[in-house]
């Protein structure tokens, strides 16, 4: 009986599960119908995309939104050719970077999508592709970059329309006429005469490759940009995948992965060589990045950005005369200048390269967003900033003496390696000479690399690091890779960033990051975003004005530089650090006033080729910097840096005096400074135990040989 009734049990149970069952999928379905209606009716006709139109052209504006930079589409380029007059090493090309199974599917690449769908999941986006040629052309010709699922099936759906309506020669025909190369180039022969000067018929097959390899992102992957050698990468695995596909043979491969590729020189093209090329590739980039390829291509948005005009205009101007001067004295091809406002962070001018339309010096290349540069002696003064953070006096005094780091090293720097290998460190400053006891002021000032290393040693590694992230260094990464060669330029920097740290010191601690857009309009006035200035305090204003007091104090630099030295500015309160790198591969200035900061940087974008000795830093770089400071501050309300709060302390060494006289004695002790503190707690009581090798048996320096000598000049 009970066994009966949990039979009934179960069945009735069972039934009304699969009536629900039934009734989610019925109303499913209903909804899954009513969706693909919804799609049906708002879908474009596939048969438009034989006669498909470019959209509105976006046009890049200054900060006054009044003169125009650059019109994405004002020179656009089309040429329809004949299927027949497409050479095949193009289409295979193509195929082999886009879509080898083009002829095999019917439009949608089911595997792709799979694969692509489970990417979509695991990261949580809706940014993976699995884009069959099909897909691209539709995305680009009828529908849009927007990264969402509605799109995805309208794109889906369309593409099996499309393969319905044309054969699979007439759909590869129009997406090699219609797809955007960039630059302008709109098909495959438009993008062969704006790239190598040529007619598609006329192509190699590495030619073909590097043009088909930009498709993929054409703003990221121009020729023109600042990722050519990411192009070219791309370009050798296209040929490879041509091999491996039976395209071409193994001598077709190898002889084309030898060529070498020359792109046109499009000033010729463009004609205005007045056009600051390196800020509009950024911004072009940051577009493509943020709104998709095809909304930045023809979206026919209103950019304005942060440029001034007449200061890039000046920067241009500068950035080539000096550069000319520069190659003949200093053998010294490149240069790159960058100005911010320090108040607000906005990018105000920027010369990327001396010429951007100079092909053979690899003009197009953007120096001032690279990562890699070491900034000499300009990122010193972020540990000294860091030191007197830690409650050091401006007026501490450190010897300038021959010093070895390495305490397993003998102090007269006779050893290049300790016992366990590793590298004594024993570093010089610029002249070889050393001047004795000298105050922080008088160090940072002149630029003495040996009390400076001392100071980032007080100030601590990791924490000068981490200062100037918080300051706007990018590129430090893994931190365990640096030591004691940090303050002498031993990391890689971006020039926009050491600028926009630098603004920070002008900025009295506040801190702007560096930007270039200040507004983005969709082609019916709607603001797709606007910028809003949200200043952070990332240093104390009594340190950040110790530090323009210090770099703006031409007296104290006067015995290195002199009185009348590239650095001053008669009549402007102007701050200025100098760097150079080892084997004078980069001359740097960086330097600001209250309301402009500015950094030059001149050297070979091959960084196997060094300048001459003559043209450390402010050499080649000081000149530069003086004329565009100058005639930019003369156009500026003339603004005074903040004095400092005085800073003083009743102990020896960090009230600048370094002699020292024990009680009952009459004759004055010299000691390095960390004879009289502890490095955790400078301000503390002078130690009395006068045993150096017990005191500082955990230092890192080897200062029980060192620090016990005598001072000498």
């Amino acid at each position: 009986m009970i066994e009966s009734t949990r039979k009934s049990r179960f069945s009735k149970t069972l039934k009304a599960l699969s009536m629900l069952f039934l009734w989610f999928f019925v109303i499913g379905a209903i909804l899954l119908f009513s969706f693909f209606l919804y799609l049906q009716r708002t879908l474009p006709d596939p048969e438009s995309i034989a006669a498909r139109k470019v959209g509105e052209s976006t046009k890049i504006y200054d900060r006054t939104g009044e003169i125009l930079l650059y019109d994405i589409h004002g020179e656009e380029k089309r040429t329809v050719i004949p299927w027949e007059q497409i050479p095949d090493t193009v289409k295979e090309a193509t195929l082999a970077s886009e879509d080898s199974d083009f002829y095999n599917h019917k439009g949608l690449d089911l595997k792709g999508i799979a694969r692509a769908f489970f990417k979509d999941i695991i990261n949580l986006d809706v940014s993976q592709g699995g884009s069959t040629i099909t897909q691209q052309l539709i995305k680009k010709a009828l529908l849009s970059d927007e990264r969402t699922i509605s799109r995805k099936i309208k794109e889906a759906v369309l593409a099996i329309e499309i393969e319905r309506k044309f054969s699979k020669d007439q759909i590869f025909w129009m997406y090699l006429n219609q797809i955007p190369y960039g630059s302008n180039a709109y098909g495959i022969e438009a993008a062969a005469k704006a790239f190598f000067g040529k007619k598609a018929s006329q192509l190699t097959i590495a030619e073909a490759a590097t043009i088909a390899s930009v498709t993929k992102a054409p703003s990221y992957y121009s020729p023109f940009g600042n990722h050519v050698n990411e192009l070219l990468a791309r370009k050798n695995s296209v040929l490879s995948r041509m091999e491996t596909l039976g395209f071409i043979s193994n001598v077709e491969y190898q002889k084309a992965l030898a060529q070498k590729i020359e792109f046109i020189n499009i000033q010729k093209e463009i004609g205005d060589n007045q056009r600051p090329m390196h800020f509009v590739i950024m911004v072009k980039e940051y577009l493509a990045s943020k709104y998709g390829e095809n909304a930045a291509e023809s979206g026919g948005f209103k950019v304005i950005t942060t440029l001034d005009s007449s200061l890039q205009t000046l920067a241009q101007e500068t950035v080539k005369k000096y550069a000319e001067i520069n190659k003949e004295k200093y053998k010294a091809t490149n240069a790159s200048l960058v100005a911010i406002d320090p108040k607000t962070g906005d990018l105000l001018a920027l010369v990327g390269s001396k010429d951007y339309y100079n092909v053979a010096d690899e003009g197009n290349f953007n120096v001032a967003i690279a990562p890699n540069r070491q900034p000499g002696s300009a990122f010193k003064p972020f540990a000294y900033a860091a030191a007197l953070e830690k409650g050091y006096p401006d007026d501490t005094v450190v010897f300038d003496l021959k010093t070895e780091f390495n305490p397993n090293c003998e102090p007269d720097s006779s050893q290049e390696k300790d016992s366990y290998g590793v590298d004594c460190y024993h570093p010089q400053n610029y002249d070889g000479r050393y001047r004795g006891p000298v105050t922080f002021r008088q160090s940072l000032a002149q630029s003495l690399n040996v009390p400076s290393v001392k100071v980032l040693y007080l100030a601590g590694v990791n924490d000068t690091m981490e200062l100037a992230e918080k300051m706007g260094i990018t590129t430090l990464g893994d931190k365990s890779r640096f030591g004691l060669s940090l303050v002498l330029g031993g990391a890689e920097v971006k020039l926009v960033d050491l600028v926009s740290a630098y603004g920070v010191f002008a900025n009295e601690g506040m801190r702007s990051p560096w930007s270039f857009i200040q507004k983005v309009e969709s082609s019916n006035g709607q603001i797709l975003e606007e910028k809003e200035n949200k200043p952070e305090r990332v240093l104390d204003p009594q340190i950040a004005r110790l530090i323009n007091n210090m770099l703006s104090d031409n007296s104290a630099r006067a015995p290195v530089f002199g009185y009348s030295s590239s650095l001053y500015i008669p009549g402007r309160d102007v701050a200025a650090k100098t760097g150079t790198t080892q084997d004078n591969k980069d001359a740097w200035v960086v330097g600001y006033a209250p309301s402009l900061v500015t950094g030059v940087w001149t050297g070979n974008n091959n960084f196997n080729d060094s300048m001459t000795k003559e043209g450390a830093g402010i050499s080649a770089s000081g000149p530069m910097w003086h004329e565009f400071m100058a005639k930019a501050l003369s156009a500026m309300p003339n603004e005074k840096f903040a004095n400092p709060d005085p800073v003083t302390a009743d102990k020896v060494m960090l009230n600048g005096n370094y002699a020292y006289l024990r009680d009952g004695s009459s004759f004055p002790e010299y000691h390095e400074i960390l004879f009289y503190i502890d490095k955790r707690n400078p301000l503390g009581p002078i130690p009395t135990d006068p045993n150096l090798d017990s005191q500082f048996a955990n230092w890192e320096w080897a200062v029980n040989k060192i620090y016990a000598l005598p001072l000498t000049q």
